[in-house]
């Protein structure tokens, strides 16, 4: 596997012309020169001096960067960067250990001479390639196919047409689907970390979404309500949704568990029964069986309706659980 990377030439690209000098950078000043510190643990305590109230995610991301940057690349690497004014990528390869200076780029002074030695037009990549390169991260590897596609455009190899061929949509189609998998998985991660009392409110966000009122009911003797819904929010209108909440990630709830709560409800109400450790097959067949109308949710299935309908949660909602919407091309012909 070669060894190529990505260093983003600041933000929004304004840098590219002081990296077209011959030079690759990073900022992080506040850390000062690392010549003596090729240790990640050590970088590790810096920046933990430096930047003391950085949230821990970040902080982590910031520290692996510094590292590689630091001591991980080395000369005769590959290096990209990117103009988005040009939409080109700088091409080039590593050509000195690291070293501090701050007379060179002001707020960058850990640096790297590059010797570049051409640019490649984004329109002459790949799909995969360009969606490879196109990370929100200062600096990231880049794999063998995406350096293959970079290579065969810089060999003058024929390049793709503007308009995508069908295995360039296939390729979009597929990374979109990655795309929507991966922000599943980080919506999970983020709904795990809920307290029970966050889950029995999220949950009623959802049911108010979908058009009902809802009451978290307060804390006490387990009857198996943890939120009422209906359409009035009274329990006048039908249907009147009786649901449970059980925030327990490893632990599926049983065929016992979901007879008990069936035999709570009555005529005109409807069950909902929520577990973030999702269910056995004997508890979903019990559900199944119900004379009246049951639904499980696991926590994938909890993710997708939040999903649905997060276009309609109010701002209580919103503000237990914030998510941003992200646009993608849509298919053409």
């Amino acid at each position: 596997m070669s060894q190529s990377w990505m260093i983003r030439a600041g933000e929004g690209g304004h840098l590219i012309d002081d990296f077209a000098k011959g030079f690759a950078a990073i900022g992080w000043r506040s850390l000062g020169d690392l010549t003596k510190t090729p240790q990640r643990e050590a970088i590790r305590a810096l920046y933990a001096s430096a930047y003391a109230n950085e949230k821990p995610g970040k902080e982590s991301n910031a520290i692996a960067m510094i590292f590689k940057f630091r001591t991980t690349l080395q000369s005769g690497h590959n290096v990209v960067t990117y103009d988005p004014t040009k939409r080109e990528y700088l091409v080039g390869t590593i050509e000195s250990d690291y070293f501090f200076d701050t007379s060179v780029m002001e707020g960058y002074p850990h640096l790297r001479k590059v010797a570049w030695t051409g640019r490649v037009s984004r329109d002459l990549l790949t799909v995969s390639a360009r969606n490879s390169l196109g990370g929100a991260l200062t600096l990231f590897g880049i794999d063998d196919d995406a350096w293959g596609s970079i290579e065969d455009a810089l060999s003058g190899k024929p390049s793709s047409s503007d308009r995508p061929s069908k295995d360039e949509k296939v390729q979009l189609e597929e990374t979109r689907e990655d795309a929507i998998a991966k922000a599943h998985e980080l919506i999970k991660d983020q709904v795990l970390r809920f307290d029970d009392s966050d889950l029995e409110y999220l949950t009623a966000a959802l049911l108010r979404a979908m058009g009902y009122r809802t009451r978290v009911t307060p804390k006490g003797p387990d009857r198996g309500v943890d939120v009422f819904a209906s359409p009035d929010g009274l329990g006048f209108q039908e249907p009147r949704i009786k649901t449970e909440v059980k925030h327990r990630a490893k632990t599926p709830m049983g065929a016992p568990d979901i007879r008990s709560f069936i035999g709570g409800l009555r005529d005109g109400e409807r069950g909902l029964y929520v577990s973030t450790g999702g269910f056995t097959k004997e508890a979903r067949y019990e559900a199944d069986r119900s004379k009246v109308p049951v639904t499980l949710l696991d926590i994938d299935e909890l993710v997708s309706a939040i999903v649905t309908h997060y276009d309609s949660f109010d701002s209580d909602g919103r503000a237990l659980l914030p998510l941003v919407r992200v646009y993608w091309p849509a298919a053409s012909g």
